[in-house]
């Protein structure tokens, strides 16, 4: 028998005492299910790219600050266009991202356990590029834009690494949009150049 306790144990972080809802089995002891829940969420969160590299304090601090959604099968997570204020990890379950409309609406990516959903989300005001439509029943973890900022705040070196991390990305990404551009910016009398290609 499964039921829903509300937990009020104090967080090792003074910012992020407060009141954490957890699903545990019927007879278990309710620290032990708190326990439980944020050791598992910490594993998951741990498995995320952009959460690589934290120490277990600080993938404690997410967890215990993060909340869980449950969405059945077909439920809309988000729309596109919506502004965004938060990212989602999926805990299990598979979801479907959808952009168009009407005859033109189609999945471009369907994604399961471990994706963030919303990676830029978490640190700055956008508008979602997609629907995400559950293709089952979902279990997410949602983390809002200020408990990722309070994070920053309390360990800079985090943010000195997203910075260099998002650099690099942004650095390839120019990179190969010039390397594009070559191959489509060049006089009708000319030979084309061969297409990009990824090692």
């Amino acid at each position: 028998m499964i039921s829903f306790q509300e937990d009020f144990t104090r967080s090792p972080f003074p910012a992020m005492s407060g009141m954490r809802g957890v699903f545990c089995f019927a007879g278990m002891n309710g620290n032990q299910s708190v326990g439980m829940s944020l050791e598992s969420d910490m594993e998951l969160l741990g498995g995320v790219s952009l959460f690589e590299g934290l120490t277990r304090d600080q993938l404690r601090l997410l967890a215990f600050g993060a909340e869980h959604r449950f969405l059945r099968k077909g439920e809309i997570l988000f729309r596109a266009e919506a502004r965004a204020d938060a990212g989602f990890i999926v805990v299990s379950g598979e979801v479907n991202l959808v952009e168009g409309e009407g005859d033109a609406r189609h999945v471009a990516l369907s994604v399961g356990r471990g994706a963030l959903l919303g990676e830029m989300a978490l640190m700055a005001d956008i508008r979602r590029p997609a629907t995400a439509v559950t293709a089952s029943d979902c279990d997410f973890i949602r983390i809002s834009r200020p408990l990722f900022r309070r994070m920053l705040q309390e360990y800079p070196d985090i943010a000195a690494a997203l910075h260099a991390r998002i650099a690099g990305e942004l650095s390839a990404m120019l990179e190969g949009i010039d390397a594009l551009a070559l191959v489509f910016d060049y006089d009708e009398d000319e030979e084309a150049p061969a297409s990009p290609t990824s090692d």
